[in-house]
């Protein structure tokens, strides 16, 4: 449909809106003087999208039987082979459904975008058929990827494949019950709190969210542009080290990326640690929701950490403690105005808009009673900030990170790496159907503590397996330099093997 001008009526109610008021007669007149635009936008219209290109050929899949998903880890089930070979020939890799491969479906665990199939090819996906990956699915998340649990995705809870009835961790829920099930050798996931290594600790496997910018974005429905981040999980720090090494780089579109520092990641896995500093957060441990197993299990990792040649002391950082409440300021907002007017990416120079997934979001407001409780809930606290507290808390918050990153940058100066449990606690169990608002944010959102601090910061974190408790995975976590990620994946790999 070409574009066509506002109504007189339209304009005043438009200018109602912003709070104006708007006579008739002004009306006319800007609708006259508008006039002279018509034509550009018209050719605007015209002109064909620039979209990234799609290299390789693909069906847009099915969704598998029931009997064939019993996690119901599974959004869709491909078959898309790349390139004949390269660092992931033979690899199996599932990629979590908040990321656009052209001609499947993408739901991103959210009903009011069921149907929507896109037409391009995130900058991950093409650099892992690059590779020579071969992508054999979507795996499910939590509604547009918003919280830390299972109790959310439109599909249905996914289930942990060790503990039955319990979350595998969210919001990349389907990508970390493949892995431990070893239904995939590697998988993506995307991190705006957590949602990389929540997985990896509940589910005991490996989850790293590199530092900002590393990764593209490029292609991957996000939450608020600045505190993005994609990244790889798998079953051991080797196979994260590879998938990092085929997705880290500059694609010159995502505006996410500045000054970025890629490695020879595989190489790190196998390196001695011996002098490596390592401070253990005092504050991330005795939380007042955290479980002693999982502070005693994280702390019996230490030894062992000393035994292979790491000088391990441990650290006061009493700003770690501000880390979460700073997320909880600019999340709730920043997700508010992605959905709700940013076109499901946001407005902040990204450089690649899906134009149907914008398309797709413009009726939230008519289906948004479908929207599960951590929406609701997030989206009517992100509205109350943005109108009604003029949207300071966003702003002060984006000020204020900067001194949370300087925090940590001090303690990075004399310490190579920093330690503490990926999660105050192990595993929860699913919330029933019909389960209350604060049953089901409780299950969402009370593990952010340690996890979502270096969202705002940006340094890279990984999840490494330390043990149990009561059966259930304990993650240990590692927090490096900015663009570090060679020491960060050296001393995980080298405690994983210990």
């Amino acid at each position: 449909m070409p574009f066509e001008l506002p109504s007189n009526e339209r304009v005043r109610r438009l200018g109602a809106e912003l709070g104006m008021e708007i006579t008739p007669d002004y009306a006319q007149e800007f609708v006259d003087f508008c006039q002279a635009f018509v034509p550009g936008f018209r050719l605007v219209d015209r002109l064909p999208d620039e979209k990234p290109p799609v290299k390789y050929p693909r069906t847009p899949g099915y969704r598998p039987d029931p009997a064939d998903n019993p996690l119901n880890a599974w959004y869709v089930r491909t078959d898309i082979r790349g390139a004949s070979d390269g660092l992931l020939k033979g690899r199996r890799i599932a990629v979590k459904d908040n990321t656009m491969i052209a001609g499947v479906p993408m739901m991103n665990g959210a009903s009011v975008l069921e149907g929507f199939v896109p037409d391009v090819d995130a900058t991950i996906v093409t650099r892992i058929l690059d590779a020579g990956g071969h992508i054999v699915g979507k795996s499910v998340c939590e509604y547009f990827s918003f919280a830390g649990g299972s109790a959310t995705s439109a599909t249905g809870p996914v289930l942990s494949p060790h503990n039955p009835g319990h979350t595998p961790g969210g919001s990349t829920t389907g990508s970390a019950a493949l892995l431990a099930a070893g239904e995939v050798d590697l998988a993506t996931g995307a991190d705006q709190a957590g949602s990389v290594r929540i997985p990896a600790s509940f589910s005991g496997i490996v989850g790293l969210k590199p530092t900002f910018g590393l990764v593209p974005y490029t292609g991957i429905m996000g939450l608020d542009w600045s505190i993005d981040h994609a990244g790889p999980m798998a079953r051991d720090v080797a196979g994260v080290a590879l998938l990092l090494e085929v997705m880290a780089g500059d694609d010159g579109i995502d505006g996410r990326q500045r000054n970025v520092q890629v490695a020879p990641y595989t190489a790190a896995p196998g390196k001695d640690i011996r002098g490596l500093r390592i401070g253990v957060v005092r504050e991330s441990f005795g939380l007042p929701e955290s479980h002693p197993g999982t502070d005693e299990t994280v702390r019996a990792a230490i030894p062992a950490l000393r035994a292979l040649g790491a000088v391990v002391d441990e650290i006061s950082i009493p700003w770690h403690l501000h880390g979460a409440t700073l997320w909880g300021a600019l999340a709730n907002e920043g997700t508010y105005r992605t959905l709700y007017s940013g076109t499901g990416v946001g407005h902040h120079g990204i450089g690649a808009y899906p134009l149907g997934l914008g398309a797709m979001l413009g009726n939230l407001r008519e289906r948004a009673n479908e929207l599960p409780h951590t929406i609701k809930a997030g989206m009517l606290l992100g509205r109350y900030l943005a109108d009604d507290c003029g949207g300071r808390y966003y702003a002060k918050t984006q000020n204020l990170r900067r001194r949370l990153r300087r925090e940590y940058d001090e303690a990075l100066a004399t310490f190579d790496l920093l330690l503490m449990p990926t999660l105050p606690f192990p595993t929860l169990p699913i919330p029933p159907e019909g389960a209350s608002l604060a049953e089901v944010l409780a299950h969402s959102w009370t593990m952010l503590a340690n996890t979502s601090p270096f969202n705002l910061t940006g340094h890279p974190a990984i999840s490494v397996p330390c043990g149990e408790t009561e059966g259930k995975p304990v993650g240990l976590m590692l927090v490096g330099r900015h663009f570090d990620e060679m020491t960060v994946l050296k001393a995980a790999h080298a405690y994983e093997r210990r």
